[in-house]
C-alpha cells in the first residue's frame, strides 16, 4: 500500500457502521443509523468520513450490515474519490466469510473482513465509529499513536460521572496516557484524579498498529466467553497486555475552529441526543459550526432550487435547506431540502426532513418528522401532550417523533 497523503504512514480507515440504532426509532425503522438525516443535508456517516478526508486518509472501508441499503446508496453516489490516485470509500456489506452468519459484535464484524487489511497491508488502522457528530483531526491522534509505541489507541473524552453507564469508561495510568482500565458502562467507576466528578469515555474512534490488532481480533476469536466487542472484549484484552494508550480529544485542533465549539462531540443514539445536538446548530453562537470552511463536513444536496420564502414567510434561527418553500412561520428549527410551511402554519423547536409539507394553519412544535410526511391543514403536533403520547413516539425528554411517510391524524 503506497504511504498516506503528504508523505505520511500508510492507514487504512474502518468505519464501523452496522449498529440497528433501536434507541432513534422510528429514523431508524427504515434506515441504518449513519444513514439518518442530520443538519437539513448530511447523514450522520458524513461527519466520520470528513473527518478521515480532510487528514488525508484516502482508503476508507465502512462495514454495513442491518438495513444498509441508502447508506450504500448514499456512500457510493456521494463519497467518490480519485481512483487515478486508487483513494476510494466504499460500503462492505456483511459477506459472511467465515460461516453463514451475520456479525457477532463489532470485533467480528472486522475479522470477517480482514481481507481488506490483508489487502492493503496497511501500517496503522484507524477504525472508528459512524454515527457521531464532531470534528476531529486523526493525524493528530496517529502522531500520538505512533511516538506511543501502542498496540491500540483509544480517543477519550470526559464526560460527567453520573453518565458513565451510557459508555465505555477508560482509567488512564498515573501518566495520563497509559490505559490501566476499560470498563463497558459501569454504573459506578471511580473519577478522576484532577477532577472526581468526570471520567474519560470512549468515543469509540481507535488508531491500531496492524499487528496489534489482527493479533487482537484472532485471539478473540477463540474466546467462546467473548461478547467479539470493540469495546467490551478487543480493548479490555489490549489493556490487560499493556499495549492500550489514551488520546485525550480535548488536545485534537482542527483549522477553522472556534473557542465555543472545540472539542464538541455528540453520541446522538436517542431521540433526545439527536434533537439536542441540532437545538446546538442553529445558535447565533453555535456550539457546533456547521460553516467551518477550514474543516469541511461534504455531503452531496442534489440539484435544487435556492430556498424561497414568499410574502408572509419568516425563518428565525433557524437552518433552511435547498429547494424549501416557507409561506408561514419558521422559528429554531431545521428544515431540510423541499420542506413547505404553507401560509398560516407555525413550525417551532423542531426538526423536519426531506419533502416534509406543513399544511395552512397546522402547527408543529418540539417534534421531529422524517421525510415524506403531510401534515394536513390546521393538524397540531406538540399541543397537546396526551394527544399525541397516544399517536405518536414521545421520548422521555418530550420529542415528538414520527417515522418516514407516517400519517399525520
Amino acid at each position: 500500500m503506497r504511504r498516506g497523503g503528504r508523505g505520511g504512514p500508510s492507514v487504512l480507515g474502518i468505519v464501523l457502521a452496522g449498529g440497528e440504532g433501536k434507541r432513534l426509532m422510528p429514523l431508524t425503522a427504515d434506515r441504518a443509523k449513519p444513514a439518518v438525516t442530520f443538519g437539513g443535508t448530511y447523514r450522520l456517516v458524513d461527519f466520520v468520513l470528513s473527518n478521515l478526508v480532510n487528514a488525508d486518509i484516502l482508503r476508507i472501508c465502512v462495514l454495513t450490515q442491518y438495513k444498509s441499503h441508502s447508506l450504500d446508496r448514499h456512500i457510493t453516489t456521494t463519497w467518490r474519490m480519485s481512483s487515478l490516485l486508487g483513494n476510494y470509500v466504499t460500503p462492505v456489506p456483511a459477506q459472511q466469510r467465515l460461516g453463514p452468519r451475520w456479525y457477532l459484535g463489532s470485533a467480528d464484524a472486522i475479522l470477517q473482513s480482514l481481507n481488506l487489511i490483508h489487502d492493503e497491508q496497511p501500517e496503522y488502522v484507524a477504525v472508528f465509529g459512524a454515527d457521531h457528530v464532531y470534528r476531529m483531526d486523526p493525524r493528530q491522534m496517529l502522531a500520538q499513536h505512533i511516538e506511543s509505541g501502542a498496540g491500540v489507541t483509544v480517543a477519550g473524552i470526559r464526560v460527567p460521572r453520573a453518565e458513565s453507564s451510557s459508555f465505555g469508561v477508560i482509567s488512564p495510568g498515573p501518566d495520563g496516557q497509559s490505559v490501566r482500565g476499560f470498563l463497558e458502562k459501569p454504573a459506578d467507576p471511580p473519577g478522576l484524579v484532577d477532577d472526581p466528578e468526570s471520567v474519560f469515555a470512549s468515543m469509540g474512534n481507535y488508531v491500531f498498529t496492524t499487528k496489534a490488532l489482527t493479533e487482537a481480533l484472532q485471539r478473540d476469536a477463540e474466546d467462546d466467553g467473548s461478547v467479539h466487542d470493540m469495546g467490551g472484549s478487543i480493548l479490555p484484552a489490549l489493556t490487560e497486555r499493556g499495549e492500550a494508550q489514551l488520546y485525550d480529544f480535548h488536545d485534537n485542533h482542527v483549522p477553522g475552529e472556534t473557542a465555543r465549539d472545540q472539542g464538541y462531540w455528540r453520541d446522538v443514539g436517542t431521540l433526545d441526543a439527536y434533537y439536542d445536538a441540532h437545538m446546538d446548530l442553529i445558535a447565533e453562537r453555535p456550539a457546533f459550526n456547521l460553516f467551518n470552511r477550514s474543516w469541511p463536513v461534504y455531503t452531496s444536496s442534489g440539484q435544487l432550487s435556492p430556498a424561497r420564502f414568499n410574502a408572509g414567510g419568516i425563518a428565525s434561527e433557524s437552518i433552511i435547506s435547498a429547494g424549501c418553500l416557507i409561506r408561514g412561520q419558521v422559528t429554531r428549527s431545521v428544515l431540510s431540502p423541499g420542506v413547505v410551511v404553507d401560509p398560516g402554519a407555525v413550525v417551532q423547536g423542531s426538526v423536519l426532513h426531506d419533502n416534509v409539507k406543513v399544511g395552512r394553519g397546522a402547527v408543529v412544535r418540539g417534534a421531529v418528522l422524517d421525510k415524506n410526511i403531510e401534515v394536513p391543514p390546521g393538524a397540531t403536533i406538540g399541543v397537546n401532550p396526551e394527544r399525541d403520547s397516544d399517536l405518536y413516539t414521545v421520548s422521555e425528554g418530550g420529542v415528538i417523533a414520527l417515522g418516514k411517510g407516517r400519517r399525520v391524524l
